[in-house]
């Protein structure tokens, strides 16, 4: 099931390109279409009853719910926005440092302790992110201010992402498909609100190949995948949920190369590389330093 929400995942950008539409309608439809999904869902499974919403939301749970909304889809209309500036798997590939940066949040936020080991990890992840990014190709030297923008975009998106999962690990006891289809339903509220002072939505001559991938980017990227997702993460170990995370980016790495012929070079493939050695060498707690040169914050 991990996996197969991770496939499905790796071909949202394909969805992306084809539908040839504004970063802010493409997140505006996934998001119409994957709240009707996820609404259909969860009233199957009996969670939209009157009882069983009055005890997953309280004033704290739905402010959290309706912050972590704003902060997803932001993201989400940063990270479609990367895929047009830069490309599927340059930007998806730079959106994957977000483990990260929860590390590093939990540390500054929660007073987590910070291991030489794990900074060394995230030394390691940043330094891969460097070169899967691109910027030390001279071939993106042309287009530098664009491409520039679009990896400013993945990474301030994972940043969000980031902070979206913290607020999560908040609300424990809070279902992960009633949070996912609160953050639909805010960008199906808000963006049309706020996109007359930003890009307008483009609503008009949509044509109805389009519409098969809007539909799509809600129902199969937003629908099946989290319920995939969600349905496998407790029932599975560390190790290998660690593991089958990178079923996503390699997913769009591969989908990149074989659709539209656009293959990462030996470096950026390098740092994908450091990359996924890092996020496991924080997740599995592998050791780079000997024991004892521990950092406590204080």
């Amino acid at each position: 099931m991990l996996a197969g929400g991770g496939l499905l995942m790796g071909t949202i950008g394909v969805f992306v390109e084809e539908a040839r539409l504004g970063a802010l309608t493409l997140v505006f439809f996934r998001c119409f279409f994957g709240m009707l999904a996820l609404a259909g869902y969860c009233a199957w499974k009996g969670w939209l009853t009157r009882e069983q919403l009055k005890r997953q939301f309280t004033r704290r749970t739905f402010a959290l719910a309706f912050i972590s909304g704003v902060l997803m889809v932001t993201q989400w209309v940063g990270f479609f926005d990367s895929i047009h500036r830069t490309s599927i798997a340059v930007a998806t590939v730079v959106f994957h440092v977000q483990p990260f940066w929860v590390v590093l949040m939990g540390a500054a936020l929660f007073h987590e302790r910070l291991g030489a080991d794990r900074l060394g990890w995230i030394a390691i992840a940043f330094a891969g992110l460097v070169l899967a990014s691109g910027v030390l190709a001279e071939s993106h030297v042309a287009d530098h201010p664009r491409y520039l923008i679009g990896l400013a975009e993945a990474l301030g998106g994972s940043v969000l992402y980031a902070s979206v999962t913290l607020i999560a690990k908040s609300l424990r006891d809070f279902r992960p498909h009633l949070l996912t289809l609160i953050q639909c339903a805010v960008g199906t509220i808000c963006l049309p609100l706020i996109a007359p002072f930003v890009a307008p939505l483009q609503f008009a001559h949509i044509a109805p190949a389009q519409w098969g991938w809007l539909v799509g980017m809600g129902v199969l990227h937003t629908g099946l995948s989290y319920v995939l997702i969600y349905g496998a993460l407790p029932k599975l170990t560390t190790p290998v949920i660690a593991v089958l995370l990178f079923v996503y980016p390699l997913t769009a790495i591969a989908v990149d190369a074989i659709v539209y012929g656009r293959a990462l070079s030996a470096p950026q493939l390098a740092g994908m590389v450091l990359i996924v050695l890092a996020s496991l060498g924080v997740n599995l707690g592998w050791r780079l330093v000997p024991p004892g040169l521990v950092l406590r914050r204080r």
